[in-house]
């Protein structure tokens, strides 16, 4: 029952029995008329984090301007947990793991829809732009929403990326945002966006952005006790984007949501550089075109019977190339495309206040076209279905989830690969020792497999179509405190998880006979704890005063082989040690943001040998800005000075990252 109806029932009731006299009555209410001062409550909201029976964390927009982070990748790199490959430049290659479990088992989901890649099975998140961004999300495990897709059920973790909605005050119709940034390494960027109000039912909004950069940055190459200054080369890009999206809600409240996506670019890829051959960084070039629509609609039938479904079509086209004098015609180029046809729908019924249950069921058509060299052209046909059940009480949460995984696929010109069936089991429980007591314990298991990618199965002579899916299994068990406010304090939000993860049947490359093949050889045991603290402090006035931290301690073991010297020893590119630092003050009359990333001693290659490691690093981030009106339009002033110290370092060995570089924003809203 609404507060509005209670007031209305009130009033009325007042009314029935005022009496019929009209003169008296308006001087009774006049002797009995009082004028209070205004009030103002404050309340804040527990965080999903907190109450969730899987890992959740996130970063919302005022703490993604607040801090200066620069990309999603940045932002990602920030959550406990996460590893985000970097390959150096504006224009690299970023791809995210979930406590080592690789990128394959992770998922991007981008406004509720999982993003797909087939070929390679991970995805290059520095394609997405951060200046859109309402919410960043990772979760591990999986989400609590009941009515997320079954995809969302498959991945052993799922970074979630909501886009903003578009926003109208005082009755207007439309609302239009301009932002230009520039920076080091010729980076520009300009983009605009527009949001139209069509009657009271329905907005649409169209953004994009351009941008380019020569990505040519100094940096140190070590040659013993020589140093020299060499300057970072083929790490340009052009870029530009384009969105649009359509928000409607029917008579009977149903809301459907549509989006089209285009995203084109041309970019270097700068090569590894080694003593000697800085040349190598000309080399390789990449074109990409990304295009997807997709729909979503949500109904709710009544409050025990909700629906949501959505459809999706995406279209990936790449034109890699490579110029060396090895090849025939003096280059290699490889042209593929990617199609997708996806369709899921999810259906949650509460048949009691405590009880949920829902099933989502999930439909993909994936084809790749190549130029390669016996090509088989593959179609794979893949089936998900989700059965879910979550039960509440003040004390406990259960939830449980069976996955049913079924993929086909047809080729051409050769023998096809077996059908994969899978039932995957996963149970989280959330309990809360005390009524009053904002402190929860939980536990989670979850059980994945990773099928294998077509470059995995199909890729010139390395590929293997027999091979098997990888199987991951995580355990987690964590504790999380919300503190209460107090005067000296805004909130307190403590989160410590525990985890053991085994991966099975790890899908690797091996030498075989003459060339490499990808083998079913891996196996890997993973244990890590993640922290997580967020603090708030009033200061005077509107001053306040933000404090995050993270850390992450992980253990990645390989233990494929008992006869190998690398039995034992920490996988690739896994520290033992990572942590983030961030702090924001609010004042009157500037913010300012400064946030450090440490990293941990990492290897290179399989064996932890002196030969093979990579240092640790930190890099420290500082950032000013300035809101203030003209005339009708919102202004925000913003700079950021990124690596401050001018931190000399590598994410992978022999791709160096950018020193100390600044960037300015300008936007205006109106």
């Amino acid at each position: 029952m609404s507060v509005r109806y209670v007031l209305g029932c009130i009033v009325l009731g007042g009314l029935l029995n005022i009496p019929v006299c009209a003169q008296s009555v308006a001087d009774s209410l006049a002797d009995r008329m009082h004028t209070i001062d205004e009030v103002t409550v404050k309340a804040r909201r527990m965080p999903v984090s907190v109450s969730s029976a899987q890992p959740v964390q996130s970063v919302g927009r005022e703490q993604l301007e607040g801090l200066g982070l620069q990309s999603v990748a940045d932002a990602v790199r920030r959550f406990a947990g996460a590893t985000v490959r970097d390959y150096g430049g504006i224009g690299g290659l970023k791809t995210v793991s979930v406590r080592s479990l690789g990128a394959g088992h992770t998922a991007v989901s981008y406004d509720g829809v999982a993003v797909s890649n087939t070929q390679a099975g991970q995805i290059d998140i520095g394609r997405f732009s951060l200046d859109n961004v309402e919410e960043l999300s990772l979760a591990v495990g999986q989400g609590s929403d009941l009515l997320q897709s079954a995809r969302a059920y498959a991945s052993a973790g799922i970074l979630s990326i909501r886009t903003q909605q578009p926003v109208f005050v005082d009755g207007e119709k439309d609302a239009w945002l301009v932002r230009l940034r520039g920076g080091s390494f010729g980076y520009v960027t300009p983009s605009l966006r527009y949001a139209r109000k069509l009657g009271g039912r329905t907005s649409v909004m169209v953004e994009g952005d351009y941008m380019r950069a020569d990505g040519i940055y100094p940096f140190i190459l070590k040659n013993g006790r020589t140093e020299t200054t060499e300057r970072r080369r083929n790490s340009d890009i052009y870029s530009w984007h384009v969105e649009g999206n359509l928000y409607h809600t029917f008579k009977d409240e149903s809301c459907l949501t549509g989006k089209g996506y285009f995203y084109k670019s041309e970019r270097g890829l700068p090569g590894a550089v080694k003593l000697y051959n800085l040349e190598n960084q000309y080399r390789e070039r990449l074109w990409d075109e990304n295009f997807f629509t997709q729909l979503t609609y949500d109904k709710r039938f009544s409050q025990k019977l909700s629906l949501r479904t959505s459809a999706k079509y995406g279209h990936t086209w790449s034109r890699y190339e490579d110029r060396d004098v090895s090849y025939v015609s003096g280059r290699m180029v490889d042209i593929n495309r990617q199609d997708e046809y996806y369709l899921t729908a999810s259906l949650m019924y509460q048949p009691w206040r405590k009880l949920s249950l829902s099933l989502a069921q999930d439909g993909a058509v994936n084809t790749l076209r190549s130029n390669l060299p016996r090509c088989p052209f593959p179609v794979r046909y893949t089936s998900l279905t989700a059965l879910n059940l979550q039960y509440k009480e003040w004390w406990m949460t259960l939830q449980g989830t069976l996955l049913n995984t079924f993929v086909t696929e047809e080729v051409k010109g050769d023998e096809r690969p077996d059908d994969r069936q899978r039932l995957s089991p996963s149970v989280g429980v959330t309990f809360r020792p005390w009524q009053g007591q904002r402190l929860f314990v939980r536990f989670l298991y979850k059980h994945t497999f990773r099928v294998p990618t077509f470059n995995d199965m199909y890729y010139q002579r390395i590929g293997n179509k027999m091979l098997r899916s990888e199987k991951a299994v995580e355990y987690n068990a964590g504790i999380t405190y919300d503190a209460p406010s107090f005067p000296f304090m805004d909130y307190l939000t403590l989160t410590v998880d525990g985890y053991i993860n085994r991966v099975e049947d790890k899908i690797v490359a091996i030498p075989a006979a003459y060339v490499w093949k990808m083998s079913n050889y891996g196996r890997v045991h993973i244990s890590g704890l993640d922290a997580v603290a967020r603090a708030g402090f009033p200061l005077w006035g509107e001053s306040a005063l933000h404090l995050s931290g993270t850390y992450t301690f992980q253990r990645a073991i390989d233990r494929t082989d008992p006869s190998k010297k690398n039995y034992g020893d920490q996988i690739p590119y896994t520290p033992r040690h990572t942590g983030s630092v961030g702090v924001r003050l609010q004042l009157p009359w500037v913010d300012v943001g400064y946030t450090a990333m440490m990293v941990s001693r990492r290897y290179s290659q399989a064996q932890n040998i002196a030969m093979n490691e990579i240092p640790g690093y930190a890099e420290h981030t500082l950032t000013l800005a300035r809101g203030f009106q003209l005339n009708t339009v919102a202004c925000r002033l913003q700079g950021e000075l990124v690596n401050f110290t001018d931190e000399q370092y590598e994410v992978i060995r022999y791709y160096p990252m950018p020193g100390r570089s600044w960037r300015v924003t300008l936007q205006m809203e109106f």
